[in-house]
């Protein structure tokens, strides 16, 4: 866990030199990862963020109607790889459930759509981590609709930017 946080520390004080170095956080572009090179910086920045091959353990973002979910796997057998990701997990929906998405913000750069209404609404949100084969997934659910879109509208940009094909 030390180790994650380390890595997410480090990415985070880039992230921060970057931005103070370059445009001020309101210019920042916030379109999907388009290029093939800002694709991969966003897979390199996810790989520091959790530890594991992006390109090797895909994600899956499902919008469901009291919330969705985040599922992260690898592609084959890899107790190492399948460990950092279920503590990777844990870690993420920990963080969300205080209003922490700082993680998110560092993978793709910049902040990502629906998190101020999700920080916003976090009392009426629930993220509940459950272990799969090889990785895990979080399922974030909420009575409130306006949460509710806030997830759906994270979950379709995380599509877009990780190129899932959803």
């Amino acid at each position: 866990m030390r180790q994650i946080e380390s890595r997410i520390a480090a990415g985070l004080a880039f992230v921060a030199i970057a931005l103070a170095a370059g445009r001020p956080a309101a210019a920042q572009d916030h379109s999907p990862a388009t290029s093939d090179s800002a694709f991969t910086r966003l897979q390199e920045r996810g790989k520091t963020a959790m530890g594991v091959d992006q390109y090797t353990s895909p994600h899956v973002f499902e919008a469901l109607p009291d919330g969705g979910r985040i599922e992260l796997q690898r592609n084959e057998d890899d107790a190492e790889g399948t460990e950092a990701i279920r503590s990777h997990l844990k870690e993420i929906a920990a963080a969300f459930k205080a209003g922490d998405f700082s993680t998110p913000a560092f993978v793709h750069w910049r902040e990502v759509p629906g998190v101020r209404a999700m920080m916003e609404r976090r009392e009426a949100m629930t993220y509940t981590y459950k272990p799969l084969p090889r990785g895990g997934e979080i399922r974030i659910t909420s009575a409130d609709t306006a949460a509710v879109k806030a997830v759906h509208e994270f979950l379709a940009f995380q599509n877009s930017d990780h190129r899932t094909g959803h």
